[in-house]
């Protein structure tokens, strides 16, 4: 199967990438990060001779470069599951951030997701079939404090999530929004965690595997994992 996965250079977007080339599928990453993003293909070649893993250098945060992504992925087939991760994390109040950090927040969190889903859409309804992912959060579903814009554009993709499922059922096309909780990513770099408190990125991986092995017949909406002990 033809796999994409945005952000797939560390944290959640790595580790469902090995899940799926441990399957032997087709892999399509992009990452920001050039060196990361090669490392991980490597990586994973090395690690999954049966997999076959290309990459491309792409900011999701820019229109053009999910535009580049999206064309690129189409040139080498249509795709069967698509698992839109980037994103990035600003902690704040709303009255106290700086000054565009919504903007910031929509256009990563939501408008990455929304653009890229769009450009690969016509090629997978002609074939009647696919499974979109989208990596929303715990705060897509509960306000909390500190979270700002980050939890408003997170609430935002959730929203987006719901939709498109409606829109996609006519087309044979699942849809399953993914809400972890506090998980071990760079998102949690400088916290001082307890790794006992935290679940690791390999959890949301093993979920959103088994979500896309069901039958044709059977679609996960939703995915809402949390640590045992609660939220962070």
């Amino acid at each position: 199967m033809n796999v994409i996965i945005t952000g797939a250079s560390k944290g959640i977007g790595k580790a469902i990438a090995q899940v799926f080339a441990a399957e032997g599928n087709h892999l399509f990453l992009c990452s920001r990060n050039e060196k990361q993003l090669y490392d991980t293909i490597a990586y994973l070649q090395t690690s999954y001779p049966y997999c076959k893993v290309s990459g491309q250098i792409a900011d999701m945060g820019v229109k053009d470069d999910i535009q580049r992504f999206g064309e690129w992925v189409l040139a080498s087939g249509t795709p069967d599951i698509v698992i839109n991760n980037a994103g990035k994390f600003t902690p704040g109040s709303i009255y106290e951030e700086a000054d565009g950090i919504l903007e910031e927040m929509i256009t990563v969190n939501l408008f990455s997701a929304y653009r890229l889903t769009r450009i690969l859409l016509p090629a997978m309804i002609r074939a009647k079939q696919g499974h979109i992912f989208n990596i929303c959060s715990i705060a897509s579903l509960q306000a909390y404090a500190n979270g700002g814009s980050y939890s408003i554009s997170k609430f935002a993709l959730l929203g987006f999530s719901k939709n498109l499922r409606e829109e996609l059922k006519p087309h044979g096309i699942k849809v399953t929004a993914v809400c972890p909780g506090a998980t071990l990513s760079a998102s949690w770099d400088g916290f001082d965690i307890d790794p006992k408190r935290i679940m690791e990125a390999a959890d949301i991986a093993k979920m959103v595997l088994a979500a896309s092995q069901l039958s044709s017949m059977a679609v996960v909406e939703d995915i809402i994992l949390r640590p045992q002990l609660g939220d962070l």
